[in-house]
This record gives structure tokens, sequence and C-alpha cells, in this order.
């Protein structure tokens, strides 16, 4: 058996959003097929056979939506289900602007980041009018965050299928032989806590009390601002980067636990130590770090690898000023739609029905491959798994406050150069914070712009 790892849902990393922001989508898209419309019979029982394309790859995660499939199957035994697995995003985006036959009518994404664009370019159907139809309410569906990350300028033509939430991984362990009773709940009392933990080793560490590196697995500055509510854009749909004070105030509060737990340079010396983020050897794993920022896969990754220290889960630390909405955190997932040019969207829109709002099969996807639940219902199911380390997770997913980064028409590119920014600054590259925010607000909307 594989050591479990994160699911792929969310192995985002924004080094690899670039690939994301795809102009040639945009450019092409407008030119590919129309609406397929939905009359395919499958209504009246007439036998229909749907495509449908998924990313995931793994054996348990396989078998996990093969399940879900044939109880789908089951329960509407005239609607047969063609299942193609391991589909990168940008072949599903060539065969969505090409349509005919070969075009899959259900495709599932693990980036969020697309939404934007398949919405504003109509390759995926609006879904708004199905949900109005058959009587479900999105706002009392979903978690709220899922239900932002999942639609664009009141175009709902996505579901969340799975989510992942993002808190704190800590070394009860270490936490003790530190003299530390319980996890930080502010960023205050996370930076004494970080320093605290902090084992010197000459120019490198015995341990480390937390890795706040924008490099460093999970510390992107996007999950950062999840602490913060930021929300990237304002009313008129221009950046705010520069406007929202919560974007300078996370990024100097990072630079400042940098520079307190050795600098930029040796953390980033320490970090080339760490093994892959996906094994045994994640630094948290392995000890080297004695605290993390990641998500409710992990709860699964350390039951396997049993690592010789105690360790449990809790939200991440909120800033001091925003005390009151601890248990917060980043969300993000899998999302699912129906190709705008599919002649069979009636049956299409039955199976994502199911994927995305029958408790029992959210919930049996869930507990397979230990990600959280994406509706409310399926939070709040008896069914869901128990272990509370994954329990902080789904408290997070439930909690109000949690956010996301919002779509934009061209994908990830305000987040990629947000975080590039973010390199400079914890580096010492740039030094004025606030002239750097105004330029990557102008560089974001300009972006937006020309992708329009």
């Amino acid at each position: 058996m594989n050591t479990p790892r994160r699911s792929p849902l969310a192995r985002r990393p924004l080094a690899a959003l670039t690939a994301a922001v795809c102009t040639a989508l945009l450019a092409s898209a407008c030119t590919g097929t129309g609406s397929g419309g939905g009359q395919d019979g499958s209504a009246s029982g007439q036998d229909v056979t749907i495509t449908f394309w998924h990313g995931w790859s793994q054996d348990n995660e396989v078998k996990a939506i093969n399940d879900n499939v044939a109880a789908f199957e089951k329960l509407h035994p005239n609607i047969h289900v063609k299942v193609v697995g391991n589909i990168a995003d940008d072949k599903a985006e060539q065969a969505l602007r090409a349509g005919g036959p070969d075009a899959p009518d259900v495709v599932s994404s693990f980036s969020t980041d697309n939404v934007g664009k398949f919405c504003a370019s109509h390759v995926w159907a609006d879904l708004g009018p199905m949900l109005e139809k058959d009587g479900v309410d999105p706002a009392k569906t979903f978690p709220s965050a899922m239900l932002t990350y999942s639609q664009y300028q009141g175009d709902q033509c996505a579901l969340p299928l799975l989510g992942d939430a993002y808190g704190l991984y800590w070394n009860k362990t270490a936490f003790a032989a530190a003299g530390i009773t319980a996890p930080p709940k502010t960023f205050s009392e996370f930076a004494e806590d970080a320093a605290k933990l902090t084992i010197a080793d000459g120019d490198s560490y015995k341990q480390l009390g937390f890795m706040p590196n924008y490099h460093g697995y999970e510390t992107a500055i996007a999950h950062y601002l999840g602490q913060y509510g930021s929300t990237y854009f304002g009313p008129d749909g221009k950046s705010n980067v520069a406007t929202d004070p919560t974007v300078a105030a996370a990024l100097s509060w990072q630079k400042q636990l940098v520079d307190r737990l050795g600098g930029f340079e040796k953390l980033e010396k320490y970090r080339t130590s760490f093994g892959d983020e996906f094994s045994a050897k994640n630094p948290f794993t392995t000890g080297q770090v004695a605290m993390s920022l990641d998500g409710e896969w992990r709860t699964a990754s350390l039951a396997e690898d049993r690592p010789g220290f105690e360790w449990a889960t809790a939200p991440f630390p909120v800033p001091d000023d925003q005390a009151a909405t601890y248990g917060r955190g980043y969300q993000t997932g899998t999302i699912v739609g129906i190709a705008n040019g599919s002649k069979k969207q009636t049956a299409a829109w039955t199976f994502v029905k199911y994927l995305t709002t029958d408790t029992d099969a959210v919930v049996s996807f869930a507990n397979a491959i230990h990600n959280v639940p994406s509706t409310l219902a399926a939070l709040d199911s008896p069914k869901l798994d128990a272990d509370p380390n994954f329990r902080t997770f789904v408290d997070i997913a439930k909690n109000p406050h949690s956010s996301t980064t919002p779509a934009s028409v061209n994908g990830g590119a305000y987040q990629v150069s947000l975080q590039n920014l973010s390199f400079e600054v914890e580096s010492g590259k740039q030094t004025d914070l606030r002239a750097g925010l105004t330029a990557t607000a102008k560089e974001i909307d300009d972006a937006v712009t020309q992708a329009k």
C-alpha cells in the first residue's frame, strides 16, 4: 500500500498557476460549441450514456469515485456513465473547446482558479437554472467559501465536490518540552511559540518552530490571507491589494516572523533539507518543524507514517485584532461542471446533482479519500469520519469566517502577481511595501482588462 498523501485536488503550488493562466483558452473558448440543451430523454426513462472525465489517479481515489458512479447507476439504471480518469485540466479544456461527440459531458477539475475562465467563456453550463428547477438552494446546501469558489459574477457554472481546509499541525511532545500547554490562537501567541520551539544548531536548526517562508510547503501568501479574510477585489472588480490593510498586515507579519526565526537566508538553507511534502520525509513528520500549516489530508499520512511524537491539529491562528474569528481557515477544493456543448445535459445534471448533493455519496467519498465534505448536511452527518484530528478541518469548513481565493476571468494570475511580490518582500528585495502593493494592483488590473 502506498503511503497516503494529500489528494491531488489541492496540489496547486503557485509556481504552477502560470500554466493555468492560459490566454489561449480565453482567446478560443468563445469560438467553441454553443449550448447543448438538455432534452436527452433520460427524464422519461430512455437509456443515455454520458462521459465523465476526472483527474483522480491513486487507487483509493479511483475506487472511491467508481463506487459512487456504481451507486448512481443503481439509482438511475437508464443513465450509464463512461468514466475516464487521470485527465489533466489542459486536456479537458481542449476537449471542451473543440466540442463534438468525443468531448466529455461532465468534467471535474482540481483548480478552483479555473472557475472564472470556465464561467466567463461559457465552456461550462450555468447550473443556476437546474438548481432552481430542482429546488436546490445553493446557500443552504454548500459552505459559503466553497460556494464562492465555484461561481463567477453570478454564474454558478460549477459545484464543489469535496474540499480542502487548512489548519495547524502541532507537535505535542515538542510543545511540552518547551513548556507550552496549548496551541496558539493569535498571531502574537504563534510568533512567541515559534520562537520558543526553535532550537538553533550553529547556522542551522535542530528544530524549527515553524517554516514561514513563502516557498515552504503550503505557506503561500494566499493561505495566510485566509486568516485575515482578505477579498482581493473591490466591488468595482478592481484589485484592492493596495488598499485593503489586511494584505499589508499579512506581508509585514510574515516578514517579522522570518526575521525573528533567523532570517530569510538561514531559513531558506534549512528548507533545502526538507524531504518531499507528500512523503514520510515531510518536515513535520520528521520533527524538523514543530508546527505546520497544512490540510486535512495530512491526518491520513501521519496516521500511516506514525512519527515518533504525539501530534494534534487545531485551527491556524488569526490576527490579534480578529481574535473572535479564531476557527477560520483557507478553503479550496475540487469542482465539477457540465460541458455547455453537451447534448445530454439532463442526464449530466442528474449525475452532477447526485455527486454533489447526495449526503451519503458525499460522505462516503470524503471518508474514502480523506477530504472535507462539501455540503452542510454531509459535514454534520454521523457517518463522517469521527477522528478528532480530522474533525478540526470539518469545523473549519463549517466556520462562517472561513474564506477562499475568488474566481477571476484569467484564473490565478492575480495570485501569481501577489506571490511574486511576497517573495521580494520576505527576501528584502522590496523594502517599500506600499509601492510594491500599488504596482502589483496595477499589474493585476491590467491583466484582467487584457483577459476580458
